[in-house]
């Protein structure tokens, strides 16, 4: 078996990163596997910290809570890492191809940029955090304008922000490819 240079996903970031020769994708894989990797942390702390809570309680909704952890930090952590998959991929089976490369760095950072967005999008008006009244912060400064539109965004919808960005990644890698 001749050595294609990786093996999985770990491996794939390295080998992606040696073999672009796009800034753009480069700064991605660094960005990217950093966020990749606190993203999974923070999801395997949430799915930890659901198990502690609930601990002696009956099977049954418990049980579907947890694997919802799962579930949203594989839909989170997925597109984020997908870029230098599809990169490290296509290197390995046609070679380089730097368009190619800094589009998918450039669609991952869109990606990025929108979960953000959709986590500003989802924030309620009000709520109470330790039995105290909390308020949305109200925007301000240059990013006013697209906090408001943010905010007009309804709560159930604030999803639909990531999705897009997602799809727009497995867009770009078909037009690209």
């Amino acid at each position: 078996m001749a050595d294609d240079g990786y093996s999985g996903v770990f491996g794939a970031f390295p080998y992606a990163f040696r073999r672009s020769d796009s800034r753009l994708f480069r700064s991605y894989v660094l960005v990217g596997g950093l966020l990749a990797a606190a993203l999974a942390l923070f999801f395997t702390f949430a799915v930890v910290v659901s198990i502690a809570s609930t601990l002696g309680t009956g099977e049954g909704t418990i049980t579907f809570v947890r694997s919802i952890f799962v579930f949203l930090g594989l839909l989170v952590v997925a597109p984020v890492v997908a870029p230098v998959l599809f990169v490290a991929r296509r290197h390995r089976r046609t070679g380089s191809d730097g368009r190619y490369d800094a589009g998918l760095a450039l669609a991952g950072y869109c990606f990025v940029v929108a979960t953000y967005a959709g986590l500003v999008a989802s924030m309620p008006a009000s709520f109470e955090l330790d039995g105290e009244p909390v308020t949305r912060p109200e925007p301000s400064g240059l990013s006013a304008p697209v906090v408001e539109i943010l905010y007009g965004i309804p709560e159930l919808l604030s999803w639909t922000i990531p999705f897009a960005a997602a799809i727009g990644i497995y867009v770009a890698h078909r037009r690209l490819g």
